[in-house]
Formats: C-alpha cells, sequence, structure tokens
C-alpha cells in the first residue's frame, strides 16, 4: 500500500475535476457517485496505510513511511522535495479527513439534492478534501502551506456558495481575509526556518533543533509565528470571528470546515512542530493563554444565541481553544485526542442540526422550534448523544479527552484548570439549551411547518448514527491510567512527541487527584444539565424576542461581546478612510493629475507646433525673415 500514497489526495482531485467540468451535463446521481466514491477510495487507502503504520508501531517501530516522488526545485543550497509523511499523527489525520468527509459527503447528497449547483458543490467538496490531505501528508512546510492555503481559498468557494445573498459573499470575504492575515504569519516563520536550519523538511528541522537551547529567541520568534498563522486557521482570539460568520454556507460545509478538516490544520501544525514549540516555554504560555480565553470568549457568547448554526459555530471555537489549551500546557497527545473525539461529535452535531433545519424548512431560530423529538426521532437521539459527549459526561468520548486537557492544565497551573472549568459549565449549559429548545416543549413554529415535519431521508440519518456510535466509544482510544486504561493512543503518537516529552517535565497525577478532577468536571456538566432542564423544559422559558429588554450582561454576551463593532471601529473604517483617501488625493488627484498633466502638455504643445506647419507661402516667408533677423541679432551681439 505505499506505492498507493499518491492515491489519497490524487483521487478527490480527479474528482473535482470530472465534477467541475461536467456540472452542468452529468445527471446528479453520477455526480454524487463520483464525489463520494473518490472520498471513499481514499478513506480505503488511508485505513491500509494506518494499518502498517499499526503493524510497524507493534513490532517497536516509529511507524514512519517517507515518500518523495520527485525533487521540487532546486536554488543554490535549497532543495526542495515533492514528498510525503506517513507516520501516526498523519495517519490518524488522514482518517479522520476521509472517513468524516465521505459522511458528510453522502449526507450532502440529499440535503442538497434540489440545489442548482449541485455538480459545484461536490466539485468544491473534492477539492477541499484534497488540499486538506495534501497539508496533512507534506513532508516539509511547504507543501503543507500549500494545502493550508488551499482549503483557506475552498473556504471563501463553500462559506460564500449561496453568492447571490450579500451577506452570505460578505462572510466568504471575511473568512479569506482573516485567514490571509494568520496566513502571512506561517509564510513569514517558514522563512525563517530556511533561515535557522537551512531546509523546510520536517525531519531536518526537527532534528537540528533538538540540538538548540530552551528560550532560544530565534525559536521564540518562529514559533510565534507559526502560532499566528495556526490562530487563523484555527480561529483564536483575535482572529476567531470569521468563524461564526462561516455559517452562511449550507450546513454540510459547516460541518466540514467545524468539525474534520479546516480548523483543526492549526492543532496540527503546532503538533507536528512540537518540538519547536517545547523549546519555546514562552510561546507555549502565550497558547495556553491565548486558548482559555478563546474557549472562555466564545463559551459565554453560545449561551445566549438563538441561532442553532451559530451555537455550535461559538461552540467550536470554543473548544478548539480548549484544545489550545492542551497544546500550550503540553498536553500534544490529549490536544490531538480533543481534535478525534471533536470531530466525531461536532460533525454530529452539525448535521444533526442540518436534519432539523431540513424539517423545518430552513428554519434556524431555535425560538421557532420545540417538540421535535417525536417528529424526528433518530435525529434527536443522536443529538443528545453528541450533546452529552461535548458537555464531558461520561463515559461519552468528550469525557475523556476533556479531562486529560483539565488534568495537565491543573498540573501546569490550578487557575488554568479553573477556568477551563468554567468553560466547561458554559458548554454544559448552552448544549443542553440547544437540545431542549429544539426536541422539548410544545411546537412553536408555524403550522406549515408542523404539517412538514419529518425524519430526514437515510442519505442523512446513516452519518448521523455512525458517528453517533463514534462519539460514545471515541473514548476508549485513550483511556487513563486511573480508570485501568492503557493510553493506547499516547502510547501510538509516542515516536511523534518523543523529543518534546525528553525534554518537558514528567506529567504526574495521584490517582486519587485525578477522580477528584473527573467527578468535579463531569457533577458540573450534569448540574447544568439539570438547572438548563428546569429552566426551559420545567418552566417553559423561551428566549426573548429581538428588540425585547434585557439585562446588561444578557445583551453583552448576545451583542459578541461587540467584538465585530469594535473591530469595525479600530480596524474597518480607519482603513477604508485611509483607502478613500488615497483614491482621491493620491491616486486621482496626484498619479491621475501628473500623468493626465504629461498627456495635456504634449497634446497642447502638438496643437501649437501643428500651426508652424499651415501650408501658406505668406507665412513661411514671414517665419523666414524672423529667423534671418534673429541670426543677425545673433552675430551683432555676440561677434
Amino acid at each position: 500500500m505505499i506505492e498507493l500514497i499518491w492515491l489519497i489526495p490524487l483521487i478527490p482531485l480527479l474528482g473535482f475535476v470530472v465534477n467541475g467540468l461536467g456540472r452542468n451535463y452529468l445527471p446528479k446521481k453520477l455526480i454524487a457517485i463520483i464525489g463520494c466514491g473518490a472520498v471513499l477510495t481514499s478513506f480505503i487507502i488511508s485505513i491500509a496505510l494506518f494499518s502498517e503504520v499499526y503493524q510497524d508501531r507493534l513490532a517497536g517501530g516509529d511507524g514512519q513511511i517517507f515518500k518523495n516522488y520527485f525533487d521540487w526545485f532546486t536554488v543554490g543550497n535549497l532543495n526542495v522535495s515533492f514528498s510525503f509523511l506517513i507516520d501516526p499523527l498523519s495517519s490518524i489525520m488522514l482518517l479522520i479527513v476521509t472517513g468524516i468527509g465521505f459522511l458528510i459527503h453522502l449526507y450532502s447528497v440529499s440535503y442538497m439534492s434540489h440545489d442548482d449547483g449541485f455538480g459545484k458543490f461536490f466539485a468544491y467538496l473534492n477539492l477541499f478534501i484534497f488540499f486538506m490531505l495534501l497539508l496533512v501528508l507534506g513532508s516539509n512546510y511547504l507543501i503543507m502551506f500549500i494545502g493550508w492555503e488551499g482549503v483557506g481559498l475552498c473556504s471563501y468557494l463553500l462559506i460564500g456558495f449561496w453568492y447571490k445573498n450579500g451577506s452570505f459573499a460578505s462572510a466568504a470575504k471575511k473568512a479569506f481575509v482573516m485567514n490571509r492575515i494568520g496566513d502571512l504569519g506561517f509564510l513569514l516563520a517558514a522563512f525563517f526556518i530556511l533561515d535557522t536550519f537551512g531546509s523546510l523538511e520536517f525531519s531536518t528541522v526537527f532534528s537540528q533543533a533538538t540540538g538548540m537551547t530552551s528560550g532560544d529567541s530565534t525559536l521564540l520568534l518562529i514559533t510565534i509565528l507559526l502560532f499566528i498563522g495556526a490562530s487563523g486557521k484555527s480561529a483564536q482570539i483575535p482572529l476567531f470571528t470569521w468563524l461564526p460568520d462561516a455559517m452562511a454556507g449550507p450546513t454540510p460545509v459547516s460541518a466540514l470546515i467545524h468539525a474534520a478538516t479546516m480548523v483543526t490544520a492549526g492543532i496540527y501544525m503546532i503538533a507536528r512542530s512540537n518540538i519547536l514549540f517545547t523549546l519555546s516555554p514562552i510561546t507555549m504560555q502565550l497558547i495556553a493563554v491565548i486558548g482559555i480565553a478563546t474557549a472562555l470568549v466564545a463559551a459565554f457568547i453560545a449561551i445566549t444565541h438563538n441561532d442553532i448554526k451559530k451555537v455550535l459555530a461559538y461552540s467550536t471555537v470554543s473548544q478548539l481553544g480548549y484544545m489550545f489549551l492542551g497544546l500550550g500546557v503540553g498536553a500534544f497527545t490529549g490536544a490531538f485526542f480533543h481534535v478525534i473525539t471533536h470531530a466525531f461529535f461536532k460533525a454530529l452535531l452539525f448535521l444533526g442540526a442540518g436534519s432539523v433545519i431540513h424539517a423545518m424548512s430552513n428554519e434556524q431560530d431555535m425560538r421557532n422550534m420545540g417538540g421535535l423529538k417525536k417528529a424526528l426521532p433518530i435525529t434527536y437521539v443522536t443529538m443528545l448523544i453528541g450533546t452529552i459527549a461535548i458537555a464531558g459526561i461520561p463515559p461519552l468520548s468528550g469525557f475523556f479527552s476533556k479531562d486529560e486537557i483539565l488534568a495537565h492544565a491543573f498540573f501546569a497551573n490550578p487557575v488554568l484548570w479553573g477556568l477551563g472549568l468554567l468553560a466547561a459549565f458554559f458548554t454544559a449549559f448552552y448544549m443542553f439549551r440547544l437540545l431542549y429548545l429544539t426536541f422539548f416543549g410544545k411546537f412553536r413554529g408555524t403550522e406549515a411547518q408542523q404539517s412538514h415535519l419529518h425524519e430526514s431521508p437515510w442519505q442523512m440519518t446513516v452519518p448521523l448514527i455512525i458517528l453517533a456510535v463514534l462519539a460514545i466509544g471515541g473514548g476508549l482510544l485513550n483511556v487513563p491510567e486511573a480508570l485501568h486504561g492503557n493510553h493506547w493512543l499516547a502510547s501510538f503518537l509516542q515516536p511523534v512527541f518523543a523529543d518534546s516529552q525528553a525534554i518537558a517535565t514528567p506529567f504526574h497525577l495521584s490517582h486519587e487527584t485525578e477522580y477528584i478532577l473527573m467527578a468535579v468536571s463531569a457533577l458540573a456538566a450534569i448540574a447544568m444539565a439539570i438547572f438548563a432542564y428546569r429552566k426551559y423544559v420545567s418552566n417553559n422559558e423561551v428566549p426573548k424576542a429581538d428588540g425585547e429588554e434585557t439585562g446588561a450582561l444578557y445583551n453583552l454576551s448576545y451583542k459578541k461581546l461587540y467584538i465585530d463593532e469594535l473591530y469595525d471601529k479600530v480596524i474597518v473604517q480607519p482603513l477604508n478612510a485611509a483607502s478613500r483617501f488615497l483614491y482621491k488625493v493620491v491616486d486621482k488627484s496626484l498619479i491621475d493629475g501628473l500623468v493626465n498633466g504629461i498627456g495635456s502638455f504634449f497634446v497642447f504643445s502638438g496643437k501649437g507646433i501643428r500651426q508652424l506647419q499651415s501650408g501658406y507661402v505668406t507665412f513661411y516667408i514671414f517665419m523666414m525673415v524672423l529667423g534671418v533677423i534673429a541670426i543677425m541679432l545673433y552675430g551683432l551681439l555676440y561677434s
């Protein structure tokens, strides 16, 4: 199977080409078969490759497969090869991207069946998967950067898929521009890496880095720039506001971006570069602080919103903050573990929300829902499982991954643990709020909506069921020793993080301390679930309509802390004013005035000189006389 690695990204690319060229000619069934089949084929090859990596790890190897296809270019002493790297980290990412990507493709067959852009949509999805696979497979920072830029482009195309709606097009541009800010950080980091190590290959860079001292100023600069890049893709403060607006795209796009692909790129990049960050303790502290701040801010905003997709969007931002907290305290395995479990339950929740929206005739406001669990039993049960998982209630997957991050946070700094626990409080509340407002109580929609309520077709419910099973059992990948587990994931990923583990302070908590931490976080989540039940089910509370008077704290959350307004005042409006000044004064008056003035000078000069060629003999005699007089005067004056 090693010889088939190149097929993993190539097949989705071919799917993009075929569906893209035939989007207006091929039947929808064939487009769906090509789009889904391409990703499914890549998934099957990825399973075979994972099996080879796993067998090698069982045999005591490091599980690495390096495949060099050709030398891309050579400039002086720099040689960049087009090569792929399969190891424990990338092999799991391949399974996530292609596996969940396939489920989202299958879901899209029914969800987008009536859309005029069906073929174009599947072409874009396949292209997105191609670039994400390129990002994951690359053995150097340049190939990673190509995939990095590619997913940014595809996010623009997919978020703005319904571009005729002006707000949707603006959301796509916002995502594109904010990602470019982060991408500049990544690009500058690549230049500094090249200057420092003389190569962009992971193997060369990381091996040389192990010989550097902790706190090296060059590594500090490189890691901060890489973190800026990761903050753009993975939506961390201050570059997070694009992700909630990305809900403008179709629901399968939201699931693809938020669960399995784009937003995890920043986590993957930092996990891949773990030795560089471990040697930069200041950057690690910065990552932890930014991560927990993002988790709290996004969770605080989510507790009052009523758009079902917006709540899940802010939930994604908050969970990404958890992952960055894990990275910042050195829990690289824990952060990546949460990437895996989050991919399961967040894809489930977004696709479940899409099923609700589909049944409600495109209604997304939870205030107009209610009582849907009888009409949508499969959607309800699967979303209940996803909610329990993301809330961190045992024994579902989210409990294990979130507990590992919180345990490492407690070991690093109890304050970080306390803030993480507060974010967990918020998470449990807003997720059960979403569940209760959507599926419990009386139906609050219109009679027309109620008459059309129905469970989604099998293409939409089958992915929900599969993801629900994964959300239930995904935590078994890394059960801690305190619960009689063997940390399988940590053992599998050990070669990837070995250099960092050799430098960092070994993590250790007594089993009693771990039990207490687990109990506190689990009981907190259960308590918030009960509180939300009493508030929205027992007391039948419904969030107030827009425009009604609310408290200051509620209003602060509902207005998203006025962050968008702040950015508009501080950044957007000054830039617009500067651009207007440059246009009117510098461009039109100065540059255009200079160019037009030179042109006008020669035009008028030409008109004047043209009079000398009038064709009248008398005028020529007159000019000759003037010439003779001028010559005589010159002779008299200078003789």
